[in-house]
């Protein structure tokens, strides 16, 4: 027991350290690789990506397990009641696009191709008689069918089961035969975080929104989501001002300025070193902060 104990041992030692190779490998190459070039843009749309990352994580940390709120669940059927947002929080309703492109399920498959073209969408949802979603039809689903179409292939009987499901879908003529079902879909009542971060999750840039029935009243997109999560300069400065206020003693907030760009925080002023230490910690919490930059000199 105690050899085989060893030769374990030993195994994962060595594994540890062909895992530790190919990551510097990985990272020696992305130095040697050649870079896209700078463009005047590039910071400002990295720090707006990291602010709304930030947002993302915040709503996952804030309201649990995605598959728990009923408000924001990829579902085939109308969930249960949700509880109200909190006031203040933007939702869904207020960013998405009316009226909705959407395609009839029994839409033929030429068809399908002509209106994604004219929306200019990868991807629209598909609604039966009554405006139900019952799936999400796109370009892939329509380049899958005419692959299969050219290539003449057909699974033999012992073929892998996903391959017969494609073949299967791929020779369907409607929407109904070629979309992928269920749809995920959003509430018009969630609240725009917990849109974001179902957006997040399923890597979607559109997503259906639906009333409590399930029927077709919108769709949100995920710059619309980017926009309505990432307060302006003007609303974290209000925030961390009220920090500062509810932190501080009124002696030490007023030595205290702050000032906000592009979600950096800069504090100048002066103040004792602990209450300095409980007004950055209080600071870094709040959302869209990307960063906090401490010029405060001590204080007496």
């Amino acid at each position: 027991m105690r050899e085989t104990g060893t030769v374990g041992s030993r195994r994962t030692e060595e594994a540890a350290v062909d895992a530790h190779e190919n990551r510097s490998a990985q990272s020696e190459a992305r130095r040697e690789a050649p870079g896209r070039r700078w463009s005047p843009g590039e910071t400002a749309r990295q720090e707006v990506l990291l602010r709304y990352l930030g947002a993302v994580a915040a709503a996952a940390a804030g309201h649990g397990a995605l598959e728990e709120r009923p408000s924001a669940t990829a579902r085939p059927a109308p969930p249960p009641p949700s509880p109200s947002p909190e006031p203040g929080q933007p939702v869904v309703r207020e960013v998405m696009d009316v009226p909705a492109a959407h395609i009839r399920a029994d839409l033929p498959y030429r068809d399908i191709a002509r209106v994604l073209a004219r929306e200019r969408a990868g991807a629209l949802p598909v609604v039966d008689a009554q405006d139900h979603v019952v799936g999400v039809v796109s370009e892939s689903d329509l380049l899958a069918k005419a692959a299969f179409e050219a290539s003449g292939h057909r699974p033999g009987p012992i073929g892998r089961l996903r391959e017969r499901r494609l073949h299967g879908k791929a020779r369907g003529e409607t929407a109904a035969d070629l979309m992928t079902s269920p749809a995920i879909t959003v509430l018009a009542g969630a609240t725009v975080a917990e849109a974001a971060w179902l957006a997040a999750l399923s890597r979607l840039k559109r997503m259906p929104v639906t009333d409590r029935e399930g029927r077709l009243v919108g769709v949100v997109r995920r710059d619309a989501l980017l926009q309505a999560l990432i307060r302006d300069d003007a609303g974290i400065r209000a925030e961390v001002e009220a920090v500062v206020e509810a932190t501080c003693p009124p002696a030490e907030r007023d030595a205290v300025q702050v000032a906000v760009h592009d979600g950096i925080v800069e504090l100048t002023g002066r103040m004792p070193a602990a209450t300095a230490r409980r007004l950055l910690a209080e600071i870094e919490r709040i959302a869209d902060v990307i960063e906090v930059k401490n010029l405060l000199g001590p204080g007496t």
